[in-house]
């Protein structure tokens, strides 16, 4: 995997890794947050605003992109670099998560999952070796095996029966990343493990154990953020990244929250990705150095005051709140994109500062200043 480099500069005393990952499409530095965009698109942001946000790479979603438009027009279009248009690197899930998003929708068993198109209920059938011959197609810098996330169940009807669940997830999750890695045919794609196990310490231990033995050159913990309670989330990263190579990217699927990301790295987590900051700003709240906003509110009515006063975007550097918020009540389409914009310029400064943080060892620090600041939503 000569495409592809891992090097770890510095370690805080927390654990809190700052690293730098080279790919064929650029480097990443980490700690690194992805911007979904699931259909080829992060919602309502072009790929010059996401450079000037000071993305560094993009999330893009397998199962979505293969029914529409389909992998192989992808293909036919030069991959998604040049489909959509960002040069920058990308990251393709293998539709997984889907298995436990779409779990009414699909029927699973050791072979495939077969889900009923969310279209038009058409059926679309995955395998592991389907799934990276779908990624292979798109062109992604980074791909995901198929594996089975399954729910953390609240109330399962036992603790015995709950352990068993996870213990087949965990079982066809290793099966199926064999498959992955044997079925993959560019050396220019970084396949990714998936440790699953749900609150499991044991479980964990086994499921990353298991695929350290497929010798992948990263690994992500999966099954986290589907509804159990953060504190949880944060005691199974204490107890997986542990098993986790030190000298390999260490992905964190579908987190979170701004406090998650931070406690997620202060746990050695190197790369995150989340719908939060677009599906909350298209919703008229933003995450800022002074709190949640909600951009409805009554109070920003006649705010000249910028939206975060401590941020540089265009959405900060340009309007008022008071402008946000006639574009929110009025229905303007310009306000979720503002908003959007606004949001993932927060998550990159955000992770920036924790690196910055990492570097001269003082991460610890950081969390404690970030959890002494304004949290209320205003």
């Amino acid at each position: 995997m000569s495409h592809f480099a891992f090097e770890l500069e510095q370690t805080d005393p927390t654990g809190a890794r700052a690293g730098i990952w080279r790919t064929p499409h650029g480097s990443v530095k980490t700690p690194a947050f992805m911007p979904v965009g699931t259909l080829a698109s992060v919602k309502g942001i072009t790929p010059d605003q996401l450079r000037d946000a000071r993305v560094q790479m993009v999330l893009a979603n397998t199962y979505h992109l293969a029914l529409r438009p389909g992998a192989d027009v992808v293909a036919d279009m030069g991959g998604l670099h040049q489909f959509m248009q960002w040069d920058g690197p990308i990251l393709t899930d293998s539709g997984g998560f889907q298995v436990f998003s779409l779990a009414q929708l699909s029927d699973l068993n050791d072979e495939r999952v077969v889900f009923r198109s969310h279209i038009d209920g058409s059926p679309f059938e995955l395998t592991p070796e389907k799934a990276v011959h779908i990624q292979e197609q798109l062109g992604a810098d980074c791909i995901m095996c198929l594996d089975e996330c399954p729910p953390i169940e609240s109330q399962p009807k036992s603790e015995a029966a709950q352990t068993e669940r996870l213990e087949i997830a965990v079982r066809r999750t290793t099966a199926w990343a064999r498959r992955c890695r044997d079925a993959q045919r560019r050396d220019d794609q970084a396949l990714f493990g998936i440790v699953q196990g749900g609150i499991d310490p044991k479980l964990r231990e086994k499921s990353a154990c298991e695929l350290l033995e497929l010798d992948f050159p990263g690994y992500a913990v999966g099954g986290l953020s589907v509804g159990e309670d953060p504190v949880d989330m944060y005691r199974t990263l204490d107890f997986t990244t542990p098993h986790l190579p030190t000298d390999r990217p260490r992905y964190l699927m579908g987190v979170g929250r701004p406090l998650d990301l931070i406690e997620g790295v202060l746990r050695g987590i190197d790369l995150f990705d989340c719908v939060m900051p677009t599906r909350n700003g298209r919703n008229a709240t933003a995450f800022t150095s002074v709190g949640r906003v909600r951009m409805r509110n009554l109070s920003h009515q006649r705010d000249d005051a910028p939206l975060d006063p401590n941020c540089a975007c265009l959405t900060c550097r340009t309007f008022s709140r008071a402008y946000l918020r006639h574009l929110f009540v009025a229905g303007e389409m310009l306000g979720p994109i503002l908003l959007s914009l606004h949001n993932i310029a927060y998550y990159q400064t955000l992770l920036r500062d924790l690196r910055s943080a990492i570097e001269s060892g003082s991460a610890a620090e950081f969390r404690t200043r970030y959890l002494a600041a304004p949290n209320e939503s205003v």
